[in-house]
């Protein structure tokens, strides 16, 4: 077998046998808030309404944080999977 299968195959055990999926729906859900906030606040923004926008940049703000919040915890809670299971392959067991 070539380079390309032998590292596809890795990649395959790596992710257990699939294509990756979303762990955690939450996080797309947070990115698109955050994107529906900034373009409120930029459209308000843009028709003179300051007090609104600033507001909306605000929330944006939080929003976005609540989502970094989730990236991070999520990768936590799964990091202890993918750990454990980087140090069997390399180990060599399965």
């Amino acid at each position: 077998m070539d380079k390309a299968g032998t590292a596809d195959s890795h990649l395959e055990d790596f992710l257990g046998g699939r294509k990756k999926t979303v762990k955690n729906p939450l996080v797309p859900i947070g990115a698109l808030l955050t994107a529906g906030v900034l373009t409120a606040g930029i459209i308000s923004f843009k028709h003179g309404n300051s007090q609104l926008g600033q507001k909306l940049m605000r929330a944006r703000v939080v929003v976005q944080g609540a989502t970094v919040a989730l990236m991070v915890g999520s990768a936590y809670y799964y990091g202890d999977n993918i750990t454990g299971t980087r140090k069997r392959n390399l180990d060599g067991s399965h």
